[in-house]
């Protein structure tokens, strides 16, 4: 079966097949560098992140980049505030994006280019659309983009400029001639920091938000990507003036594939700063293991919403501490997926149906249960080999399960060691009713005993 992906911009599932064979590039809108990182972020980075393992998995190589704004209107905001420069914030919530995706299992992409880095590659594009009639400057010193003069205009969003119209609450122009208009340059104000002027052609100013994806991206990948992605809530108008802004100055499709993920949502409402409903990634941290929200995401499909709760979260992490079990029970064997395998085949045919993660993650729990009913240790051993090698493919169940199920216990080993022989003690001495009061003091303090013919081993319960 061919890897079929969701392409927003045909609304169809389209089997995928990348301009040069053998190789995939993709670019993915990254964070604006202004403050910590939330859990909407960290869905975007995971569902990414699975993308590119899987299409390296099915034996593509991945030029993958996602991209770091550091320039911006509220970097500015926040540095003023916090009296420090831009470079000092932004360079501290980048080691901080990373502390964050490096916990959560989130592989480094090929290339992380930081807007800064890219001006004089967005200053030629500005003015080759202003050489094609696609641009033109504001009496305010501004340079904007002319939507109206780009006939594929809202082929994204799959809405006319007119019902992108009946959207816009006011009609502030500045000197546009169309309020959608996408500024590529902004004339420098006196109230701004030296560190965000640029000299230019234009006048000393700084780039758009929109024409620097398009810039990085060109730069580093090429005219014509195989994926663009981002969170849903970039398709427009990011994602829209992307393509306008692209495809006018080069002639060419921006992207074969769009890819977008859903939303994170607090009460059914989408989880964002600006809405003050969210849950930074590392404060999430301090009460849940990385895994546990990795698995969180992973378990519904990417482009659907996920609802957060602690209740979803502590549901994640009993249900990862079973396929754990499973690997805790022999040593998994070194193996190398074989895709005819009937695991590994169902668990492929999900992944490659639009990379259906909550599929394939039911396939993994179908694995566990072989690995338990396996009839020797020997054949126990190869199947939680796969079980491992396949978790691995969406950067889960690669901890030592005997770690990773006695994270969080309330007692330390030794004490819970002592109990357990003093149980068995007891079941010797038949006292049957001490056996069962230290089980269920063990169980009352988060330690869950299993007894099996070769002894008795605890996990920490959830």
């Amino acid at each position: 079966m061919s890897l079929r992906i969701y392409n927003t911009l045909s609304r169809e599932l389209e089997v995928f097949s990348p301009l040069r064979p053998g190789e995939v590039r993709m670019y993915v809108c990254g964070m604006t560098v202004y403050d910590y990182c939330h859990l909407g972020h960290a869905r975007s980075m995971i569902a990414f992140d699975v993308v590119q393992r899987w299409l390296k998995a099915s034996g593509y190589r991945v030029n993958y980049v996602r991209n770091i704004t550091d320039v911006d209107d509220k970097i500015i905001k926040r540095a003023v505030e916090n009296g420090e420069s831009i470079r000092s914030l932004t360079d501290r919530m980048i080691d901080a994006l990373h502390e964050d995706a490096d916990a959560l299992g989130i592989e480094r992409p090929t290339h992380e280019p930081r807007a800064t880095e890219y001006v004089p590659q967005m200053l030629s594009m500005i003015g080759t659309l202003e050489g094609k009639g696609l641009a033109y400057r504001s009496p305010n010193g501004d340079v904007n983009y002319a939507v109206r003069k780009f006939p594929g205009y809202g082929k994204l969003s799959g809405k006319s400029l007119d019902e992108l119209h009946a959207g816009e609450r006011v009609a502030v122009l500045d000197g546009k001639d169309d309020p959608l208009d996408p500024v590529l340059w902004k004339s420098a104000k006196e109230s701004e920091p030296a560190d965000v002027k640029w000299p230019s052609e234009f006048g000393p100013g700084r780039p758009g938000w929109h024409i620097e994806c398009s810039a990085m991206a060109c730069a580093l990948l090429g005219e014509t990507l195989d994926i663009h992605g981002g969170g849903a809530d970039l398709q427009f108008p990011h994602h829209e003036n992307e393509i306008a802004q692209s495809e006018g100055a080069n002639g060419k499709p921006l992207a074969r594939t769009w890819m977008h993920n859903g939303f994170i949502n607090i009460d059914d409402e989408k989880m964002s700063k600006s809405l003050g409903n969210f849950f930074l990634i590392r404060d999430v941290l301090k009460s849940f293991d990385a895994e546990t929200i990795r698995f969180f995401v992973l378990r519904a499909h990417y482009r659907s919403p996920l609802n957060y709760s602690d209740v979803h979260l502590q549901d994640a992490r009993a249900s990862l501490k079973r396929l754990y079990t499973a690997l805790q029970r022999v040593p998994a064997a070194s193996v190398a997926i074989d895709w005819s395998e009937p695991h590994a085949a169902r668990f492929k045919a999900a992944m490659d149906e639009d990379f259906g993660t909550p599929e394939a993650v039911a396939v993994l729990f179908e694995l566990a249960g072989a690995v338990n009913r396996a009839a020797t240790n020997e054949e126990a051993a190869k199947l939680a080999g796969l079980l491992r090698a396949l978790g691995g493919t969406l950067g889960i169940l690669q901890d030592d399960p005997d770690a990773y199920l006695r994270a969080g216990a309330t007692l330390d080993e030794a004490t819970i060691l002592a109990m357990i022989d003093q149980r068995a003690q007891a079941k010797a001495a038949k006292n049957f009713a001490e056996a069962d009061r230290i089980r269920k003091e063990l169980q009352d303090k988060g330690i869950v005993l299993k007894d099996s013919a070769t002894g008795t081993t605890w996990a920490a319960a959830q």
